[in-house]
């Protein structure tokens, strides 16, 4: 899971001004009374915290003291100022790459970079009075049956380096639960590591006694949990996850968190995620509604953490129903669902209906998922708080109709019903992206991935180099195709792994070119490159295509792909190469790849 970006108000990064301490608290593990607990400055520590990106005012008002991220970025340190201004403590995670998402834990460069790039965040933020611990990566071991053994000697390279410059704070890792050798793998290959962080959600109640069976002896923080996965539920008869109230979520907080409170390993939870996010659908995962309010998980959460009943209570939904016999539609048919509702103070509440496209998702891995598109034209005007009525629009395929029901005191409760509709979907306009697009090159991160490997792949290999290319950056990319015959390439993909079957891509419309750097090793290299390479065959296609055929020079040159008269508004693969070997390996670098 991923970590949103959070802007502090001014209020409180003027407060923090004032009340920085000048150096960093000290964070220990001891036992106390045959109990890891985490002491900060010599007073006992437990976590109660969330990882997300709403509002830290709330949060405090819960009683939770911890908050964690995922990344380092240009907010930062506005993060560390307005929690430290609440009282409120950070565990600052560093993002460790994922082999799924091109990223080679044997290449030298690559992984020379991330741990120079951790080692200068760690300098700078070693002293803030807010840190809590680092955490080093999140899932980073990926999601195949077998981790890579080179993974966890990376991160124990790292753990020991940061260290010893930040003699402070505990490190810790965190893993897509334990099912794959985790733990042994930790205990094998990171004795710097102090704590194992857990992300658990449907297997969380029995993690405790999981967790030891596996050989598990360091400390132990539930780094995510809550309503279980969409990978942890089967679908319904037409493929599609059908999702709890939030009412009903509630207890599967509650649940979690107490079957691991009192483990006399666990150093504390993190609750995910403090806010809304896109991800199996537009309200899955969420503690917040996407508006702000509040939901049924965070009053319970506010009773375990705090001890008391928040002053107002969350609306609850008793039910949310198809009326009819039916549960297969046709395009154009009327669609009506019963809403049973009420507020514990009996205040008013109004209800707001949705409908929206679903897509399906299993929804493994946290990564970035566009917004299906809503259809605000199909709500009918007899819609009320009681009864939602919908008219299905001409298109066929999977549609979630949602209640948001909020009782204007900052409480709220959702949700939603899964119909399936005859007839082929319509693809529909991709999501905008705000141009230059980067690809390779300028250290900004592209929302596509270089997953898709063609051909003769296993002879194939991506690596970040540094030498000297045309700018500043000095780390470009190097591709090597170590067979004498046959071919191979790799498409850049939005989301990753899909070839046209599933929604997707960016709306690029108003880019002009797609340009890029490259060179041959030797000179002479026969390599193809483009942009657009899913077929109107997919029902997700690239909506334009277009490649260039080049000899390389051995030296740097910059190449051009007018895209002026394109249509660009869904661009599933926006670069690819490929080449052919001809009677012996070939090489050649990459760099700047861009679309503005």
């Amino acid at each position: 899971m991923l970590y949103s970006k959070v802007y502090p108000s001014i209020f409180l990064v003027l407060l923090s001004l004032f009340t920085l301490e000048a150096s960093p608290l000290e964070v220990t593990i001891s036992v106390v009374k045959e109990k890891s607990t985490l002491m900060v400055s010599s007073n006992p520590f437990k976590i109660k915290g969330v990882g997300g990106n709403g509002d830290l005012n709330l949060l405090k008002s819960t009683g939770a003291n911890a908050i964690r991220t995922w990344g380092i970025d240009d907010n930062t340190k506005g993060i560390l100022d307005e929690a430290h201004a609440l009282g409120i403590k950070v565990v600052l995670g560093y993002w460790l790459g994922h082999e799924r998402h091109g990223f080679d834990y044997s290449d030298w460069d690559s992984t020379k970079k991330q741990a120079e790039d951790l080692f200068s965040a760690v300098k700078r933020f070693k002293d803030h009075p807010a840190l809590l611990i680092w955490a080093l990566g999140n899932e980073m071991e990926g999601f195949t049956p077998e981790s890579n053994p080179a993974i966890y000697n990376h991160i124990e390279y790292l753990a020991r380096e940061v260290k010893k410059v930040d003699t402070f704070h505990p490190v810790m890792t965190v893993t897509a639960e334990i099912g794959k050798r985790q733990v042994e793998a930790l205990n094998r290959y990171c004795p710097s590591v102090d704590i194992h962080g857990i992300n658990s959600y449907g297997g969380v109640t029995s993690l405790s006694q999981r967790y030891r069976k596996a050989g598990g002896e360091k400390p132990f923080i539930v780094t995510e949990y809550g309503q279980p996965g969409t990978w942890e539920m089967k679908k319904n008869q037409w493929g599609v996850y059908d999702e709890p109230s939030s009412t009903t979520k509630g207890e599967y907080y509650k649940n979690a968190y107490e079957s691991v409170d009192s483990d006399p390993l666990c150093l504390g939870s993190f609750a995910f995620t403090w806010g809304a996010k896109q991800e199996a659908s537009a309200t899955w995962f969420g503690m917040l509604l996407p508006s702000g309010e509040k939901l049924e998980c965070v009053d319970l959460m506010t009773q375990l953490w705090s001890g008391r009943k928040p002053k107002n209570l969350c609306p609850k939904i008793h039910s949310l129903s198809l009326q009819g016999p039916n549960e297969t539609f046709n395009q154009g048919d009327l669609v009506t669902v019963k809403l049973e509702a009420s507020d514990p103070e009996q205040d008013d509440f109004n209800v707001e209906w949705v409908l929206s496209e679903d897509w399906q998702e299993e929804a493994v891995g946290g990564d970035y998922r566009p917004t299906p598109p809503f259809y605000t034209d199909a709500i009918l005007s007899e819609s009320n708080k009681k009864v939602g009525k919908f008219r299905i629009p001409k298109s066929g395929g999977t549609y979630r109709i949602y209640a948001y029901v909020r009782d204007g005191q900052g409480g709220g409760a959702t949700a939603n019903v899964s119909i399936n509709v005859n007839g082929e979907r319509k693809p529909v306009k991709a999501e905008s992206f705000t141009l230059p697009l980067p690809i390779i090159g300028n250290n900004k991160k592209s929302p596509y991935a270089p997953s898709g490997w063609m051909g003769n792949f296993e002879n194939l290999k991506f690596e970040e180099v540094s030498e000297s290319p045309p700018k500043e950056d000095r780390n470009f990319s190097k591709i090597s195709y170590t067979s004498r015959s046959g071919w191979a390439g790799i498409v850049w993909q939005h989301p990753i792994n899909d070839w046209g079957d599933s929604p997707g891509g960016f709306d690029l419309s108003g880019a002009k070119e797609l340009s890029f750097w490259a060179r041959g090793q030797k000179g002479g290299e026969k390599i193809t490159f483009g942009i657009g390479i899913i077929g109107e065959e997919k029902p997700y296609h690239d909506s334009a295509k277009q490649s260039l055929e080049l000899i390389l020079s051995s030296k740097w040159v910059k190449y051009q792909i007018d895209l002026t008269e394109e249509d660009l508004r869904r661009i599933k693969s926006p670069f690819y190469f490929s080449t052919a070997a001809n009677g012996e390996p070939l090489a050649f670098y990459l760099n700047e790849v861009v679309i503005k």
